[in-house]
């Protein structure tokens, strides 16, 4: 009877050695499977930056849409003032827009630019921390390196704006900042645009504008539970991340169809809406587009024919079935 005792506790002791172990070395790759990516300086060649072309970086991007200092009246919003505060609700919490105005406490000022590319490409901020994809690094990946040192550098010419944004409220455990390393091994793919040799110019421009500074696949597409978007749904439009109102499906299969049916889009109408929100039936956009309008808007005729000319050739898909308006 001892002596059954005895190989039993040998026994249980063995099987807790061996676990404890398995959590050690889970927790070991655990870590090093969410080590932060970043790129250092000595991967960037010497460099003169193109700020005409950082400009029109930053209004491809949109940057002032989300990165300006609210105001109450957005008719006067000033898009140099780049001091965030932005609130973005989600399933997940709510993010607040970051300042990113040259301020050297609590914007980029202090930054190199390789803690820029590090940023835009790996979604990385310095200092080793992850990144939220609120901030859309999953399209900015696609940026070709110069024009992100040149956004970089036309960003450091606009106003520094001093006050710290407050920190994302979050639920338990996407707080965890350390598990999107996990994610980005997930959902954070792809490298910067190589244009297609068997397109157009025009085609290939169009194509980098949208899915790299325009990121437009991060508002019109719909997303998986963990906030990633879905691949085969790309572009097919889906509920808004607060859940109050839908994007529309970008598609031929949306721009074609339903209520577009009467007017379908034709790439003049797309440059028209781009340029100064008028649907092809005389309506002018709201909300969100109206703020990505006043931005593109500024963008040059060559690069707005482009960005129609790319979405005019999209593969049609259907997404999620948009729910039926509420009755007033």
């Amino acid at each position: 009877m001892n002596r059954r005792r005895v190989i039993n506790k040998r026994l249980i002791r063995r099987v807790a050695i061996v676990a404890a172990a398995l959590v050690v070395v889970g927790i070991a790759a655990f870590w090093i499977l969410t080590i932060p990516a970043t790129v250092p300086a000595s991967a960037l060649p010497a460099y003169t930056p193109n700020l005409a072309n950082g400009k029109t970086m930053f209004e491809a991007g949109g940057c002032a849409s989300c990165h300006a200092v609210p105001n109450a009246d957005p008719d006067k919003v000033d898009p140099t003032r780049l001091g965030g505060g932005l609130a973005l609700p989600c399933p997940f919490g709510t993010f607040y827009v970051p300042n990113i105005s040259p301020d050297p406490k609590d914007g980029i000022g202090a930054w190199s630019e390789a803690d820029f590319v590090s940023a835009l490409w790996d979604g990385t901020a310095p200092g080793g921390r992850h990144l939220y994809p609120a901030f859309p690094y999953t399209s900015f990946r696609r940026m070709e390196l110069n024009d992100v040192r040149d956004l970089f550098a036309y960003l450091k010419t606009l106003p520094p704006v001093p006050g710290r944004v407050r920190p994302p409220d979050l639920s338990f455990p996407f707080n965890i900042r350390r598990t999107l390393g996990i994610w980005k091994l997930l959902f954070l793919h792809g490298s910067p645009f190589v244009p297609d040799p068997s397109k157009s110019t025009q085609w290939n421009r169009g194509a980098y504008l949208v899915n790299g500074p325009g990121h437009c696949a991060e508002c019109h597409s719909p997303r998986n539970f963990l906030g990633a978007i879905i691949d085969s749904e790309r572009f097919a439009g889906g509920p808004t991340p607060d859940g109050k109102d839908w994007v529309p499906n970008i598609t031929p299969a949306g721009l074609r169809q339903g209520e577009n049916a009467k007017h379908p889009w034709s790439q003049s109408d797309i440059v028209s809406l781009l340029s100064d929100g008028m649907t092809p039936d005389g309506d002018f956009v709201g909300g969100a587009m109206s703020e990505v309008v006043s931005n593109t808007s500024l963008l040059s005729k060559d690069d707005l024919a482009a960005i129609a000319a790319y979405i005019a050739s999209l593969p049609p898909r259907n997404g999620p079935e948009r729910p039926p308006k509420k009755k007033k």
